[in-house]
């Protein structure tokens, strides 16, 4: 059988599904006004949460690196060989630091951040208990573990308690897998009892702060720092550097023996090629601006004040929000033919939002996701308001 007569009739089924998948080509730089697609739009799809992604600060470190010997675009090899750098090592101890663990790995990716740590610490007779809306990256991870691998309902406390206990009375160790927010919903896994749970049954947690870090918090260290918690010494965590940070890669933070392990055991970090060293200095000046008042402090409040203007203007219109406190906001539609329809009525006014659909959600849960970003002025956040307002009306 030829490829083409294998996935021919199931590309076929997935158009006439409204679940097709396009590229969008972008053809300006990362910013809140971009131009996609051959249209001049506000962008509302972003995961560029603080407006870092085209920093003038950080373009200009860089600019002013590539005139010296120091540092290289490529890194040439993996960590273990010579890939190394000392932008690396830096990048790796400020951002330790900066959340008060003991050491930082940096990757490439937080996928492969995730099927990293996964891999490298569940063991035959451990076992995963995973949130139902794990991020695809915590699942594959999960999976290609040679730990059991069971999930909880969403956030049902109950449930993983269940699921402890069970375990508990076996004896493999237990591994407590959550984001910190959820990608597709915005709203925040319950930390508080989650660690408290993972304590009470001697579980490990690893939490996948992707889009909560540099947003969260006072400091912006996430969702721990949110709850007013620490992570403890069987605390995995994890956060991606091309959100909030606007570069590129992701981190595993935790203790020194967990990374350790990671260094000598974790395929995905072993048998690969650093990320640029360009790109870690990138990351340190970035974590510099998250970490200052002027810069980083000013675009949290700047961000939540987004956010409560988007909720209480889409609650006007009567749209249906998910129970989000994020900059992450759906605006729940159902159908996936639904949402491709408002997304593209939303383009022709000169916004870009995507419509997210099965399978990266469940079925019937197809939505508008919607994300927030400093970056964005109030006068856009109001447009984008007035437009849903409009397509409203038109689709009524």
């Amino acid at each position: 059988m030829s490829i083409h007569n294998r996935f021919h009739s199931l590309l076929d089924q997935r158009q006439q599904a409204h679940l097709y998948r396009s590229r969008p080509l972008t053809t300006s730089a990362q910013s809140a006004q971009m131009q996609i697609n051959g249209l001049q739009v506000v962008n509302f799809s972003s995961n560029d949460y603080l407006g870092l992604a085209n920093s003038q600060h950080i373009k200009q470190k860089l600019s002013q690196a590539l005139t010296t010997d120091l540092v290289s675009y490529g890194a040439g090899a993996a960590h273990l060989v010579t890939g190394h750098h000392l932008q690396h090592h830096l990048a790796e101890d400020e951002i330790a630091d900066w959340l008060g663990t003991e050491r930082a790995l940096l990757f490439s990716t937080g996928y492969m951040a995730n099927l990293a740590v996964l891999q490298a610490l569940m063991q035959p007779g451990d076992t995963i208990l995973a949130d139902k809306l794990n991020h695809a990256s915590l699942v594959d991870g999960a999976l290609h573990s040679a730990a059991d691998f069971k999930r909880y309902p969403h956030l049902d406390m109950q449930a993983l308690e269940r699921r402890l206990q069970q375990t508990a009375q076996e004896d493999g160790q237990s591994l407590i897998v959550t984001d910190g927010v959820f990608s597709m919903d915005g709203d925040i896994a319950p930390l508080q009892q989650i660690q408290a749970l993972a304590q009470t049954y001697q579980a490990w947690l690893l939490v996948d702060d992707a889009h909560g870090v540099g947003t969260l918090g006072e400091n912006g260290k996430g969702c721990f720092e949110y709850f007013g918690l620490e992570p403890d010494e069987n605390t995995i965590l994890i956060g991606t550097l091309g959100k909030a940070f606007g570069c590129s890669g992701a981190f595993v933070a935790g203790s020194a023996v967990l990374i350790e392990t990671l260094i000598q055991f974790a395929r995905p970090y072993i048998y690969t090629t650093a990320m640029p060293q360009l790109n870690a200095l990138a990351i340190r000046e970035a974590l510099k601006q998250v970490r200052s008042t002027k810069v980083g402090g000013a675009s949290r409040e700047t961000l939540q004040q987004h956010i409560k203007t988007f909720k209480a203007g889409a609650e006007v219109l009567g749209l249906t929000l998910w129970e989000s406190p994020t900059a992450i906001q759906p605006v729940m539609l159902g159908d996936s033919e639904t949402a491709l329809l408002w997304s593209d009525k939303l383009k022709q006014k000169g916004f870009w939002v995507t419509a997210i659909r099965p399978p990266t959600v469940p079925n019937g849960q197809a939505r508008l996701r919607i994300t927030l970003s400093a970056s964005h002025s109030k006068i856009q956040v109001k447009a984008l308001l007035q437009a849903l307002a409009e397509v409203q009306a038109e689709l009524s």
